[in-house]
């Protein structure tokens, strides 16, 4: 999806943002820390479709715009590829220098049998799915719908960073349901500059791709470390 000629105003923009971004929050707080079972989970799914069907529905019946995509240009997939490349590779050495030492395998191990991921098979098609799909709705929403907003309200390199913030904390959430306090800040850090970068890329480049390609390939990093751990 590309920035489109229906700018948001700023009342519409504060609207949208307070509908949206407490929203993968609630979710993954009641998944995995309120109610953790299958009250959690329905909040989670719920939660995963407001955020795959309002953004469309607000750009559509508020903000008045017509839906494209924009076109994958060489330019924009190659600095993708390139901001991609330089995130996992920091993840994998991050881990294989230092992480492997220090994070404890076994409650990630039992998180992912609850899951259903424990076996290699699933696990592999959970990292399919969550490196492709998953990545691309999140660019959607926090690139495309949310950033978009953002630059509604502020200039370019505030809205970046207020938008990398606020794509960081339902991560926050998510590590500690897993990780010890200290590695839930360096990961949230982390998620803070891979926010910024993807949004970077975003207002660069006026398309979501490059951000998804990006994001694509620091997600195979994560899921290779997540095998590490799981099954190495």
């Amino acid at each position: 999806m590309t920035p489109s000629t229906a700018v948001p105003t700023r009342s519409s923009a504060v609207v949208a943002l307070l509908l949206v971004v407490p929203v993968p929050t609630v979710g993954v707080v009641a998944a995995l820390h309120a109610a953790p079972g299958p009250v959690g989970q329905a909040v989670f799914a719920a939660a995963k479709l407001w955020l795959l069907l309002f953004p469309a529905a607000w750009f559509v019946l508020v903000e008045r715009g017509r839906s494209g995509w924009s076109r994958p240009e060489r330019e924009g997939l190659r600095a993708g590829l390139l901001v991609g490349s330089a995130m996992a590779a920091a993840i994998v050495l991050a881990y294989w220098g230092v992480l492997r030492h220090l994070v404890d395998p076994h409650p990630l191990r039992q998180a992912a049998l609850e899951m259903g991921l424990g076996s290699a098979d699933a696990y592999l098609a959970g990292a399919v799915a969550w490196t492709f799909a998953n990545s691309l709705i999140e660019e959607y929403v926090w690139r495309w719908f949310v950033l978009r907003q953002l630059r509604a309200l502020l200039p370019a390199a505030p809205a970046i960073v207020a938008s990398a913030a606020l794509f960081t904390a339902h991560h926050v959430f998510a590590l500690a349901a897993y990780l010890e306090p200290e590695h839930v800040v360096l990961g949230s850090a982390a998620v803070l500059a891979a926010g910024a970068c993807w949004s970077w890329l975003y207002l660069r480049f006026a398309s979501i791709w490059p951000a998804w390609i990006s994001h694509v390939v620091a997600d195979a990093a994560v899921f290779l470390v997540g095998w590490q751990l799981l099954f190495g």
